[in-house]
């Protein structure tokens, strides 16, 4: 009795593991998901939710509210590691475009001015630098200008008050096709409408998120017109 139940219990599941299976990674694998939708391609605001799972075959749960959340200027474009999702006509993310890049991203480590005592934070100093210079073998990646110099064009994140706290996303860029880079979750700035390609939040919900992310969480960036793209791989 007890192997013919754990039979049909698996052929229940069977469908739910292959579903997760075939899911965008690293969005397959997730327990922890923050998604921003934003209502058009063009728009430079979105809807940030929170939800978690118990393994890949589990429903997602709510676990905030939908907030609001600035994106670029210009909106969002396709990362090009996520490109065999666009629609014909939807743009491509590429350097300096102002767009935030839209797909599937694992948040990486939580950052700073200030110290902090949370797991592998990076607590921004004097040259701490995150290089957007597609010429650059450093480029998308946290660098100082003691080790890059001073030619290498890259973001001073020393000098800008909305990396005061924030959280990397490791995003797969292509430097051959200037594919981007330096996306962060950060502080929204009073007065701010928009960002330059990443994610911005209000201080408190900011620090929310450092601490929602800390075991690892899946940042996922889509026009609401993509969601169907992914059904069952997405909350319903």
């Amino acid at each position: 009795m007890a192997r013919a139940m754990l039979v049909a219990l698996l052929v229940l599941l069977a469908p739910s593991f292959a579903q997760a299976q075939s899911c965008p990674a690293p969005l397959g694998g997730a327990r922890k998901l923050v998604l921003v939708t934003a209502d058009t391609l063009s728009t430079a605001t979105a809807s940030l939710q929170t939800f978690i799972r118990a393994n890949a075959a589990s429903p997602w749960r709510a676990t905030t509210g939908p907030a609001t959340a600035l994106i670029g200027s210009n909106g969002v474009g396709w990362a090009q590691a996520f490109r065999q999702f666009a629609a014909p006509g939807e743009p491509i993310k590429i350097e300096g475009d102002k767009r935030v890049p839209a797909g599937f991203f694992k948040i990486g480590r939580p950052f700073g001015f200030a110290p902090s005592a949370q797991p592998h934070y990076l607590q921004i100093t004097e040259g701490i630098t995150c290089v957007d210079d597609p010429a650059s073998a450093a480029y998308n990646t946290i660098a100082t200008r003691a080790k890059i110099g001073p030619l290498v064009h890259g973001e001073n994140m020393w000098r800008f008050r909305q990396y005061r706290s924030g959280l990397l996303v490791d995003y797969p860029t292509d430097r051959a096709a200037r594919a981007g880079s330096c996306i962060f979750i950060h502080r929204w700035l009073k007065g701010a409408t928009s960002t330059h390609g990443c994610v911005a939040l209000p201080e408190q919900q900011l620090q929310s998120l450092q601490n929602f992310s800390l075991s690892g969480a899946v940042l996922a960036v889509l026009p609401r017109q993509a969601l169907d793209r992914f059904t069952g791989c997405l909350p319903n």
